[in-house]
């Protein structure tokens, strides 16, 4: 590609280390999109005559299909990179007319460019996964019915919740990451071409047709800028990243709800295994490799943000060091959220087990606390006179509402009979009937609101499609 300013061959233990070709061949078909509409360009600038275009984007399609059709097509030994790849297939097919598509283009603006149209495909699969995601815990949700369970602070009991509450909680969080990728995608979705190695192309090509038949939004305004900045790709494996630590502590919430200890759900067999020395054990595998998968994505993301650190301006060879770690992000979790997806949907939820859970502990203290507000006392009163009757549980072993009317009256002169129905569970849930509470109706309100954004959110990946 430059042995025109060379005389001397590089030295072939180097040549094989800095091919990227093995890895970046994965943007083979993101190559061949923008080298179709860099064609269509060149001839609507007059440098392609309409016979030329056509040998092009017929050359471009066979390529196209060859690696489609035969996976070691793409197992070349020659090829520095995938631009290379394609523009040396390009002239084997057509012959030097082949060549004339590199007029007017430099390898920094196409590289850019394979990189965002990898991140927007990646970020559409993602979102269409993500969303299956969210409608099976919608579905999980709405199936737990009136469910309770015991929820926690510093991993220990705190108060009761409905089981759709706590999927609610996961919901949100995926909800949000589903947004920063929707929003990561708006800056990602900016065409490099036409910017060439530098300073723009030596022609006068029409960057905003380019750009429409890709599907960007619009075209980059610095070519500098363009080609040598990676920031759209530290904000997707970092958005990766926050999506991999909330998996991360879903995952670590699960393996401590399906011990013996817990009990709160049974790990489905199709995603677990055995230990080859005890017979009795089932272990969480999915979940311990989603846990181990996000420290690599924070890893990746790392790697992004330290090899970008110190750059001036504009293209160096460091950026090549950028594509790994974003195609290992970026497959890693598009592989993750499929099969999360299916451990949810095969998981049993031992309601049961849940519901007993809730009725020891003194998760129904706060309850108690308010019980007193409502009669007056100040609440740091009432916290501490039930404090003090908590602790006097404990030392007879027994719960508050197994105390009665005249020992209760030992820490306020406030209680009274309808003390004691303030304490069930279901009397506990209603009581948090604010927006955002665990209260039956609220619970309700928030999942069909969720399905309403589920729609909406479908609908915009629709479009993206």
């Amino acid at each position: 590609m430059w042995s025109g300013r060379f005389r001397q061959l590089l030295d072939p233990e180097f040549e094989r280390w800095q091919r990227s070709f093995p890895f970046d061949r994965r943007l083979l078909p993101h190559e061949l999109d923008a080298s179709r509409a860099h064609a269509r360009a060149l001839k609507k600038a007059g440098v392609l005559s309409p016979e030329e275009l056509t040998s092009i984007l017929s050359g471009l399609d066979r390529i196209g299909e060859k690696a489609s059709a035969s996976p070691t097509y793409l197992q070349d030994e020659e090829a520095e990179d995938v631009h290379h790849f394609v523009e040396r297939e390009l002239a084997a097919l057509v012959g030097d007319t082949g060549y004339k598509l590199h007029s007017g283009r430099s390898r920094n603006e196409q590289i850019a460019t394979d990189l965002r149209l990898y991140v927007r495909s990646a970020i559409d699969l993602l979102h269409g996964s993500l969303l299956d995601l969210l409608e099976l815990f919608l579905t999980r949700a709405e199936a737990a019915g009136d469910a309770a369970m015991p929820a926690y602070t510093h991993l220990q009991r705190a108060e009761p919740v409905l089981v759709a509450y706590w999927l609610l909680t996961y919901v949100n969080m995926f909800h949000r990451d589903i947004e920063r990728l929707e929003d990561c995608r708006k800056r990602v979705n900016i065409c490099p071409l036409g910017s060439g190695a530098i300073a723009g192309a030596m022609f006068a090509l029409d960057r905003e047709a380019i750009a429409a038949e890709l599907g960007f939004e619009g075209a980059t305004a610095n070519g500098m800028d363009a080609t040598s900045d990676r920031d759209f790709a530290l904000e997707f494996v970092n958005d990766l990243s926050m999506l991999a630590l909330h998996l991360s502590r879903w995952a670590e919430e699960m393996i401590l709800f399906s011990t013996q200890e817990f009990a709160f759900i049974h790990l489905p067999q199709a995603y677990s295994t055995g230990s080859s020395a005890m017979p009795q054990k089932k272990n969480p595998d999915l979940l311990e490799l989603v846990r181990g998968k996000a420290a690599r994505l924070m890893g990746n993301a790392t790697a992004l943000m330290a090899s970008t650190k110190g750059l001036p301006l504009a293209y160096n060879k460091d950026l090549q060091e950028t594509q790994e770690p974003l195609f290992e992000a970026a497959e890693t979790m598009l592989s993750v959220v499929p099969l999360v997806t299916g451990w949810l949907r095969d998981v049993r939820f031992d309601y049961e087990h849940m519901k007993s859970a809730t009725q020891s502990g003194f998760m129904n203290a706060w309850a108690a606390a308010t019980y007193l507000v409502r009669r007056g006392v100040p609440f740091r009163l009432a916290h501490e006179q039930i404090g003090k009757a908590v602790q006097h549980c404990l030392d007879i072993g027994c719960e508050l509402g197994d105390l009665a009317l005249h020992q209760l009256r030992e820490f306020s002169s406030s209680f009274d009979q309808d003390f004691y129905s303030c304490l069930t569970l279901e009397s506990v849930l209603i009581s948090h009937d604010v927006s955002g509470g665990t209260a039956p109706a609220q619970v309700q309100h928030e999942i069909e609101k969720a399905r309403r954004q589920l729609v909406a959110a479908r609908g915009l990946a629709h479009a993206h499609a």
